[in-house]
């Protein structure tokens, strides 16, 4: 039985919905003086890819922790369309680790890492919601998934 990938298609077309579209190219293209003028010149289609929530994703390696990480890997690689997303929680080494990461406006997750023993692991395994406080009264904030239990202050 093939598994599910660990990412989704998020609906782009709905109204309302921003893609960061501006007029980067458009107002540098003619000008001389940019600082594109000396560099490779991009083309007129980025290379950003939009649509893809990667929360199946956090929420696999989160659920892995103990696990050996070359078994982990594999998986995960298996059912994803690229690998990028992985290294977003997962420390390269110990200069890359992380308490926690943020993704997005209101999504923060447990920074992990692979130990001596080759383990997925917290970076740090006493972190939890309640150590977060929201940055706005909007947005639903969490942690691993799991709603910030502090209110938010202003100011």
């Amino acid at each position: 039985m093939k598994k599910p990938p660990l990412f989704r298609k998020v609906n782009t077309t709905t109204h309302g919905v921003r893609h960061g579209l501006g007029g980067d190219f458009r107002d540098e293209r003619h000008r001389k003086t940019s600082e594109h003028a000396q560099a490779v010149r991009r083309g007129m289609h980025g290379r950003t890819r939009r649509g893809l929530d990667y929360t199946p994703l956090f929420r696999f390696l989160i659920s892995k922790v103990g696990c050996e990480w070359s078994e982990v890997y594999a998986e995960a690689a298996a059912r994803l369309d690229r690998f990028e997303p992985i290294h977003w929680l997962v420390a390269h080494g110990p200069m890359d680790e992380q308490d926690y990461v943020r993704l997005g406006e209101s999504s923060y997750f447990s920074g992990l890492k692979v130990d001596d023993d080759g383990l997925l692991q917290c970076v740090n395994p006493k972190l939890g919601p309640e150590n977060f406080e929201p940055l706005c009264k909007c947005c639903t904030h969490t942690f691993n998934g799991v709603r910030v239990t502090r209110s938010y202050r202003p100011g």
